[in-house]
């Protein structure tokens, strides 16, 4: 997904209240509060970089296969509404 992919869909939708980081940081906050999820898998689904130069410079992988993992998990808790959440669920309709 590029850079201005979800800015482009808010736009369209009309959702001026809405922003790219707050889905990011619902994201964050989502696998750090409720996953067993490792950080620094959270951080490279993120695309952040290590503050730590020295860890960064031996970080080579991609950590696809986990991110893949976290990813799923991601998808599964977004596509479940809880049935006490039922009534204040908002469709988002007309992003295509």
């Amino acid at each position: 997904m590029s850079e201005n992919a979800l800015t482009n869909v808010l736009k369209r939708m009309g959702r001026k209240d809405l922003t790219n980081h707050g889905f990011r940081s619902t994201f964050r906050d989502w696998a750090g509060e409720t996953t067993a999820h490792p950080r620094e898998v959270v951080e490279h689904a993120l695309a952040h970089s290590l503050k730590d130069r020295a860890e960064a410079a031996y970080q080579r992988g991609t950590l696809l296969p986990k991110r893949r993992r976290l990813m799923e998990d991601w998808s599964n808790y977004c596509g479940t509404v809880r049935p006490t959440d039922a009534d204040n669920v908002v469709p988002m309709r007309g992003a295509v």
